[in-house]
């Protein structure tokens, strides 16, 4: 099976059960909507477990970190550097994603999906790279088919 068969033999999510779920979030006591995001994340977690009332087990972070190479054309805000420190900080549990992982009982996982810098050394870290970085979006395409393809299978499989 080929990539791009492998990716579209992903199934398309079922959202017929979306709008009752949707009037059970807006039934409850508080305003619609009122709690944002939150709520929107919470009508998605039911629609892909086909539940009416979303449950979670094991919460889990996934960061994926990789470098745009824009940075190149000094369009970013900080330097790809700056990457290899985030996944270092990370990796040791130090980073405010950590932070809020722990308050709700999620394990953080750190992948390399693209980092412009070798972190073959990094012990935790889950090495999924598709590349050292992107290109530079303002002169070429960020990246090929067969890498966004790739990306998306591996996010899939961590996932």
């Amino acid at each position: 099976m080929s990539k791009l068969d492998s990716l579209l033999a992903i199934p398309v999510l079922d959202r017929s059960n979306q709008p009752r779920i949707q009037a059970a979030v807006d039934g409850k006591a508080k305003p619609p909507r009122a709690l944002g995001r939150i709520e929107e994340l919470a009508v998605q977690l039911a629609v892909i477990q086909k539940k009416s009332l979303p449950s979670v087990r094991q919460p889990q972070l996934l960061v994926f970190a990789g470098d745009h190479g824009l940075t190149r054309s000094g369009v970013a805000a900080f330097p790809s550097g700056v990457t290899v420190s985030m996944v270092d900080t990370l990796l040791a549990g130090r980073a405010s994603a950590n932070a809020f992982a722990r308050v709700v009982g999620a394990r953080v996982s750190v992948i390399d999906a693209g980092v412009a810098a070798d972190l073959s050394d990094r012990r935790g870290l889950i090495h999924a790279k598709i590349a050292m970085g992107t290109q530079d979006a303002s002169k070429a395409p960020a990246m090929s088919t067969d890498q966004v393809i790739s990306g998306l299978l591996a996010g899939a499989d961590i996932a």
